[in-house]
């Protein structure tokens, strides 16, 4: 992938839905989970920002349902019970 380093900083802007991230031949396993774990922690940020009251619209194409999914889909599994504290995944 010529723009990977973009992709990683913004998939929003790269990718349409988390399924073109999958079906990226350009892109390794690990790029693909790294690229979809920031597509998630970004997600978490504007889940934070929404609930107080900052003006960041959630995306309404992409949830973070999907994301799981798409990392799910390449073994990363998403344990819902041991989740971190915060929405960003740290403590």
């Amino acid at each position: 992938m010529k723009d990977l380093e973009k992709a990683i900083l913004n998939p929003a802007a790269t990718f349409t839905k988390p399924q073109d991230v999958l079906d990226s031949e350009d892109l390794s396993r690990e790029q693909k989970i790294e690229v979809l774990r920031r597509w998630e922690y970004d997600l978490r940020a504007l889940q934070v920002a929404e609930e107080e009251s900052m003006t960041a619209p959630m995306p309404e194409s992409v949830t973070l349902d999907i994301v799981l999914k798409a990392l799910n889909s390449l073994g990363m599994p998403s344990d819902m019970e041991r989740t971190a504290p915060t929405k960003q995944g740290g403590s």
